[in-house]
């Protein structure tokens, strides 16, 4: 416990999640279709020489002091920080992965200084111990880890919190670099016993409260929901309780899902988890880390870890099954066009917002993305919204952007690519086949969806 001294004071939920910078009103209707936004290019400048192979004998020895009694006693004494200046006057970049570990979690006035200046010498520019701008320039720069760096970093976090040690598989293929604290802590609370006091974690809803139509309200017309519909059955999400609580387990239409909201990319998915063979079916819970600022959801009977955007299994037993979570649709919509579009909705009840209000997360990423990202595809904004969809013809990544999605069809025009047909819905949009069968379509930050897919194709073209 006496490393959580070391460890950067973060209010539970003023890191981990992020507001998104669209309006809770969207476009019902438009007359033109506006010009796609510029998106803009970050100049990470030159890397400096990237090295393969062993690290240099001292190098290895720094590393092992400081990896070593002293961090799992969390005080680092005058070797420790000599062996901070020895890998920040290595020349071997692929330190500077274990120095942006450690400048995410450390916080002593000797130390941490000591560890930002060794980043910013074996990087070749002054960052000033900023943890995001460093980490942006090793993803951007694509700097490889360092030998055993798998090993390093599993006991840093493991130190922190050890609950996170079941997530650590070497045999995964889980890019590790990637990996990093969001702030809060780990969900693992029981299936339908969680509750909003849990420790510094974001506090999922197991099997929610829900009423009708009328019975929602109070909550506003304009405000945003992510709405569901499956076999027929239609569920309205309120934006501001996923915001607070980020996973729902739920069921609809006969079938049981898991829907996890990712403030920090934009994205609220719907993911079956009816369909696992050999296994009970998926709880998914917050595990209070990131992957290049998309939230780590894991299963609470497995421990196994899944790509939340792709819903595919990474680490544990579901990983060894090779388990993919099939999706539905979600649409992001206006409470009030969703229930006059589905007049027999159900909506969740207002008690699960646990009286935080309407903008729980108040505009904290209004000036772009708070966590690491690396370098953005540059034919749009960061945070700009699209709708993702895999095309079933021919396996294609396509992004719609959503608000000339909106207006082209507020126009009169179809939009019809790859199998894949974009329809009104709400205020909203969503992705069907020509059959009108759901094709698990959802929105997220251009950024996110990119990253995730960099093939992707982007509608209208720039």
């Amino acid at each position: 416990m006496r490393f959580l001294a070391l460890i950067v004071a973060a209010t539970a939920l003023a890191t981990a999640c992020a507001a998104d910078q669209s309006s809770d009103s969207r476009p019902e209707e438009a007359s033109t279709i506006p010009p796609l936004p510029p998106g803009q290019v970050q100049d990470f400048g030159e890397p400096p020489e990237l090295r393969a192979g062993p690290l240099a004998p001292e190098v290895v020895s720094a590393i092992a002091q400081v990896f070593g009694p002293s961090l799992e006693d969390g005080f680092f004494d005058v070797d420790d920080r000599s062996a901070f200046d020895t890998m920040g006057a290595s020349g071997d970049v692929r330190v500077a992965w274990l120095l942006s570990d450690l400048l995410r979690f450390v916080s002593g006035e000797d130390t941490r200084p000591r560890i930002a200046r060794a980043a910013s010498d074996v990087m070749g520019r002054d960052l000033d111990g900023d943890w995001r701008a460093v980490t942006d320039h090793l993803i951007a720069w694509d700097v490889p880890a360092p030998p055993n760096y798998f090993a390093h970093k599993k006991l840093l976090y493991t130190l922190v919190s050890p609950a996170w040690e079941p997530f650590f598989d070497e045999t995964s293929t889980v890019d590790w670099r990637l990996i990093s604290w969001g702030g809060v802590f780990i969900d693992d609370q029981p299936f339908n016993e969680t509750s909003g006091d849990c420790q510094r974690c974001i506090p999922a809803i197991d099997n929610p409260i829900v009423t009708d139509a009328a019975g929602g309200g109070w909550y506003p017309d304009e405000r945003v929901v992510f709405g569901v519909e499956i076999n027929g059955e239609a569920r309205a999400y309120p934006k501001h309780i996923m915001e607070i609580r980020e996973l729902v387990n739920d069921s609809l239409g006969e079938r049981d899902f898991g829907m996890p909201y990712c403030t920090l990319c934009g994205a609220a998915q719907v993911f079956f988890t009816d369909e696992v063979d050999g296994f009970d079916r998926p709880i998914l819970r917050t595990s209070g880390l990131l992957s290049r600022s998309n939230k780590v959801m894991f299963d609470l009977n497995t421990k196994s870890v899944f790509d939340t955007f792709l819903g595919e299994a990474v680490t544990g037993p579901l990983a060894d099954a090779g388990v993919v979570l099939p999706q539905a649709n979600v649409v992001t919509t206006t409470w009030g066009a969703w229930k006059a579009e589905h007049p027999n909705t159900t909506i969740l009840a207002e008690e699960l917002d646990l009286g935080r209000g309407f903008d729980p997360l108040r505009g904290r990423d209004d000036d772009g993305p708070i966590f690491p990202i690396g370098e953005v595809d540059s034919r749009l904004p960061a945070q700009e919204k699209v709708l993702g969809v895999i095309s079933p013809e021919t396996g294609q990544a396509i992004a719609f952007h959503v608000v000339s999605a909106v207006a082209f069809l507020a126009n009169g025009e179809t939009i019809d690519i790859d199998g894949i047909s974009i329809v009104s819905s709400g205020s909203g949009v969503e992705a069907v086949n020509a059959e009108g069968d759901d094709l698990g379509g959802h929105e997220a930050f251009w950024f996110a969806w990119s990253q995730f897919n960099p093939a992707t194709q982007l509608w209208p073209p720039s």
